[in-house]
């Protein structure tokens, strides 16, 4: 037999199915760039590996490695060291007003597909803040994964971003990560810049290259990261990170969807996702600062 709209079938088997081809959409949010795997404990204990080629321990006046060494000797002791971490799920939640039964019967489907598409984006928009508060972490300030550039991207006179994004590169190896394929990601205005910059600054003295920019659907790659823009990214700032290194996300329950009935009212429609990230690499992320604008 088949099924009205307001049928139960319709509420519950396809509510689910219809909020999980949503959210599977966009392939450029966060928690499709992380490692993702499933956890069946609120409570995960993780491990955070030191990051670095090892190496011999310095001692006294010996600085330089001793895993170089004569025919006979010892050979130098070295090892792996980690970090024992715990983090807790967080749980995103969020549903629909009543839905009368009339409004059901009489209104084209859309009205749940609309609801639930929504409600899905509106989760899965809040598992990404979370994932870019995760990255967030490894922005230290200091050190060889922040980097803090003189001229802001806006400033095409003296902004020099293809040495910029080079440096980047030269911060993923040092740690031993390759640089490419890593994601650069940023706020839409800086992916602005960084067009005009390559097409209307350098593109005037290199025109083939400015009409294949212009020719592309997006400007997706350059010097071998793919670039991804987001209104999640904190002004001034964005950053290079390798996509399934830097953060895991531990998922306690993929997002899913539900109809709530009120029996001879109408029905909610309920969306969740429960899950947790890690920063497992955090030299795996490079910060860049002063990218423009404030």
């Amino acid at each position: 037999m088949a099924d009205f709209s307001s049928m139960v079938d319709i509420r519950g088997i396809d509510i689910d199915k219809l909020a999980k081809g949503f959210a599977d959409e966009n392939p450029s949010t966060l928690r499709a760039l992380c490692a993702v795997s499933p956890t069946s404990a609120r409570e995960v204990r993780w491990f955070q590996k030191t990051a670095g080629f090892l190496d011999s321990i310095d001692t006294t006046d010996i600085t330089a490695s001793q895993i170089p060494t004569s025919e006979k000797s010892l050979p130098v002791i070295a090892g792996p060291s980690w970090t024992r971490n715990t983090s807790y799920v967080k749980f995103f939640k969020v549903e629909s007003e009543l839905i009368s039964e009339a409004d059901i019967k009489d209104t084209d489907i859309d009205l749940l597909s609309s609801t639930i598409r929504d409600l899905t984006m509106a989760v899965q928009r809040q598992v990404d803040a979370h994932l870019y508060t995760v990255l967030t972490v490894a922005d230290v300030g200091t050190g060889e994964n922040t980097l803090s550039i003189t001229d802001e991207w806006d400033d095409t006179a003296n902004c020099v971003p293809i040495s910029d994004l080079a440096k980047c590169r030269e911060y993923l190896k040092n740690f031993n990560y390759e640089p490419n394929g890593a994601i650069f990601l940023c706020r839409p205005d800086v992916e602005r810049f960084l067009l005009n910059y390559l097409i209307a600054v350098k593109g005037s003295s290199i025109p083939q290259f400015a009409s294949a920019k212009v020719g592309d659907a997006v400007l997706l790659e350059i010097m071998g990261f793919r670039v991804v823009s987001s209104t999640l990214v904190t002004s001034d700032k964005a950053c290079v990170f390798v996509p399934q290194r830097a953060v895991t996300y531990k998922e306690f329950r993929a997002i899913t969807a539900a109809s709530v009935e009120e029996k001879l009212i109408g029905t909610k429609i309920r969306v969740a996702a429960e899950g947790v990230g890690l920063l497992t690499d955090p030299k795996a992320v490079v910060f860049i600062s002063n990218i423009g604008p404030t």
